[in-house]
């Protein structure tokens, strides 16, 4: 397989996963609002996919080792496979009750980490088992993070009484 697809999409999948599950899990926790967290995938499928691809073009472009069009492959495949996984997740958040889209998103983003990994591994002749561990791990770390840091905020910000401060309805119904 060409370096800059490689390269593209095992960066793209492994970030749509990664973030999109830290964005689902801490907006769920923190807001229980299917509308939050729908908005929250669309937005890292296609901000965050930008900003990553441009981050992989601008270090790909350091290390003064790849051509221009290696620079743009990398970027694009980036771009790409970041915000086709990232949109995957809209399906079972549209389609599911809440907590069972949580679930089904979970199970997901595991499953593609646990497959990507695996052949990573058998592509680097490495032990599968030690790869998909370590990146499950990760995975899961952010995973946790998210689903405290959302209760955190939720907890924080949900006791605030905003009815005296002078701000828009729009904010207001945020909180």
């Amino acid at each position: 397989m060409k370096k800059g697809l490689w390269k593209g999409m095992g960066f793209g999948l492994t970030s749509g996963v990664i973030t999109t599950l830290g964005v689902i899990i801490g907006l769920h926790s923190g807001t229980v609002s299917r509308l939050a967290v729908l908005v929250g995938i669309i937005v890292v499928a296609i901000a965050d996919a930008f900003s990553d691809a441009m981050g992989i073009h601008v270090s790909e472009e350091a290390e003064h080792e790849h051509t221009s069009k290696e620079l743009w492959e990398a970027a694009l495949f980036t771009f790409m496979s970041k915000m086709v996984i990232a949109l995957s997740f809209v399906i079972p958040v549209a389609l599911l009750d809440l907590h069972a889209a949580i679930l089904a998103s979970l199970a997901w983003g595991l499953f593609l980490i646990t497959i990507f990994s695996f052949f990573m591994a058998r592509s680097q002749k490495e032990k599968p088992y030690k790869v998909i561990a370590e990146h499950v791990a990760v995975t899961l770390l952010v995973i946790l993070i998210a689903h405290y840091l959302g209760d955190l905020i939720h907890e924080t910000f949900s006791t605030w009484n905003f009815v005296h401060l002078k701000i828009s309805p729009f904010a207001r119904r945020i909180f």
